[in-house]
């Protein structure tokens, strides 16, 4: 079975690319799980409700599965209360969970 594809915004290609190679390499072995088993992820509950959560060491990989075999991720990584970075993915609703924007213009991509 073909893996899903990643929808992926400028912004998160540009902070993958900036980490530490050990970070990046974890990342990226995270992202390609995601993309053969988008299930591996902890289901998120609440005002988050449709999202998947994936730890990857001291990251976590906030993702929603999207129709035709399609992952989004956030355009936006933050820092959270214990200044662990994640990548949030906006909820594609106004206004999004916690007041972010939805997603606009993002196209598929690999990160490399």
């Amino acid at each position: 079975m073909e893996p899903y594809r990643l929808r992926v915004p400028g912004r998160i290609e540009e902070l993958v690319r900036s980490l530490h190679p050990e970070l990046k390499r974890k990342v990226r072995a995270g992202l390609d799980l995601i993309r053969t088993d988008p299930e591996v992820g902890k289901e998120l509950r609440d005002e988050l409700a449709g999202l998947r959560s994936l730890r990857v060491g001291r990251l976590r990989i906030v993702y929603r599965v999207a129709a035709r075999r399609l992952i989004d991720l956030s355009p936006s990584a933050r820092a959270g209360p214990s200044t662990r970075r994640r990548f949030d993915y906006s909820g594609g609703r106004e206004g999004g969970p916690r007041g972010r924007a939805p997603l606009s213009s993002v196209s598929t991509c690999s990160i490399q």
